[in-house]
């Protein structure tokens, strides 16, 4: 091979190697928004100046823009002012070069495909460059760069990318805000419910939260055996079930379940126990009759499809959370999170055991997620010991482990308590000096107070940033870690 062939091959390497652009796309979206500024609008909701491959050409467009939202008329002659005291058209012609692209206009038909390709070789450019840097941290070996942090660092970025044309952030104008008030008003007027967020399945608590809203943190705690996990199940498969909008049929929401306590063999048992009425017992051990085997078969077969997502990792870390759960939304969709629990979770650069430093980086993050991916997170928590020596165990917010940043990032604060759960093991026994009927007053009293609590949960809505705080009364069957509707006679349907 002579060196003149050599030299041809490097310049058509070179030449495969530019940057994805199109210089005619670009003057003709340009010319047509110069000859009428009404097409702009059309173009303007995703369409940006630094996504122009030629920085000119994104300078012109910046300089339309502000005019066209000014009111004022953006041609070759309004702009030939600007642009004249203005050294980047120098070297393309100067102010004639207005006229020019007024005179490669494109088609009005053709403007939104234009401004599309323009934006999707932004992306490729974008895409290029990520991918250079991807590599240029690969070759080069730094102790605290791990590649597991590179590849969660590279995947955070893919993410970002990916979202960037389908949600726009910074500020926004009130109108814009409003706009956004105003759908999610009409989506939750035409919604069975009236919700404006995620179904929990269990209507007085949809009824005082209006479902659970994006971008919100909510935490839901309790003591050890009051239920959270069960109550965080029932309300993530209620919602993996219910549909987006009943009245059109339309796809159900997808939820992911972090289960950093039970096993996701474990969780899917419980599901099925509450599903069937089957105790999870009997399903673990195989003592069912064929009536009820013959009923898991075919719950399990109605249920398999449904948009249920379970990691089972242990002490699993926020950076991994969010990694996870944004792969997961872009490959299925998703519309809420659920993490049991957050004292299992492993926080991230934080020294020296400083434990509640390490909490409020684990709720702060969460709280990322959730404005991050849009969506609703619910967060179990633990409560302190503290509950068990008062006389009234219901929770307080003060009962939160590591309450402060709890608390303070949290947008929902629930607790679970279960008044059964204590009574039945204050059970009273006969002293040894006390009378028989006095017992039996005394008994008659625990008994009364105990059938009045039996299988009745209440949750606790001790914070809502954008509501009213309150209890929700719920039954609850213990065998089938099942949490329902409350049927009391105050909202029994009137007899026909």
């Amino acid at each position: 091979m002579t060196t003149s062939d050599s030299t041809d091959l490097v310049s058509l390497a070179d030449a495969k190697r530019l940057p994805p652009q199109n210089e005619e796309a670009e003057i003709g979206l340009l010319g047509a928004i110069l000859q009428n500024n009404r097409l702009f609008d059309r173009v303007a909701d995703f369409l940006r100046p630094e996504h122009f491959a030629a920085p000119v050409n994104g300078r012109i467009y910046q300089a339309a823009k502000k005019m066209i939202e000014r009111g004022q008329i953006a041609d070759p002659v309004t702009m030939k002012a600007l642009f004249e005291q203005d050294g980047s058209l120098e070297d393309i012609g100067g102010t004639t070069y207005l006229a020019h692209l007024a005179a490669a206009a494109a088609s009005v038909v053709d403007i939104k495909d234009y401004g599309n390709l323009i934006y999707d070789l932004h992306l490729r450019r974008e895409l290029i460059d990520l991918g250079d840097n991807v590599i240029g941290d690969a070759h080069r070996y730094d102790p605290d760069s791990p590649a597991a942090k590179q590849i969660e660092r590279a995947e955070e970025q893919l993410f970002s990318l990916a979202e960037s044309g389908l949600t726009e952030g910074g500020i926004k104008t009130f109108s814009q805000a409003l706009t956004e008030s105003i759908e999610t008003a009409e989506a939750a007027h035409k919604r069975q419910g009236g919700l404006s967020g995620v179904p929990t399945g269990l209507e007085r608590m949809d009824k005082l939260l209006g479902g659970l809203h994006r971008s919100d943190l909510l935490i839901l705690a309790g003591r050890p055996s009051m239920g959270k996990t069960a109550l965080a199940t029932n309300i993530a498969f209620n919602a993996a079930q219910a549909k987006k909008d009943e009245e059109n049929g339309d796809a159900t929401f997808h939820v992911a379940f972090f289960s950093l306590e039970m096993s996701a063999e474990q969780l899917a048992t419980r599901i099925l126990s509450e599903q069937t009425e089957i105790t999870s017992e009997k399903i673990r051990r195989g003592e069912l009759n064929q009536k009820q085997f013959d009923n898991i078969v075919v719950t399990s077969q109605k249920i398999e499809t449904t948009p249920f997502f379970i990691d089972d990792t242990p002490a699993i870390t926020v950076s991994t959370l969010r990694s996870r759960a944004r792969k997961l939304k872009r490959q299925h969709g998703l519309d809420m999170l659920v993490v049991d629990y957050l004292q299992l979770m492993h926080g991230e650069g934080v020294r020296d055991g400083n434990r509640v430093q390490e909490i409020s980086n684990i709720t702060r993050g969460l709280k990322t997620i959730a404005k991050e991916l849009d969506i609703p997170v619910i967060a179990l928590s633990q409560l302190s010991r503290a509950v068990e020596q008062r006389e009234n165990k219901r929770p307080q917010l003060a009962d939160l482990r590591e309450s402060g940043a709890i608390e303070q990032d949290a947008d929902v604060v629930m607790f679970v308590f279960r008044e059964e759960y204590y009574l039945s093991r204050e059970e009273p026994s006969r002293h040894a000096n006390e009378k028989e009927d006095q017992f039996n007053e005394r008994y008659e009293r625990w008994r009364t107070r105990f059938e009045e609590v039996q299988n009745i949960a209440e949750v606790i809505v001790a914070k809502q940033r954008h509501g009213p705080i309150g209890r929700v009364l719920l039954q609850f069957d213990g065998s089938t870690t099942r949490f329902s509707n409350l049927m009391q006679e105050e909202y029994l349907p009137e007899a026909m």
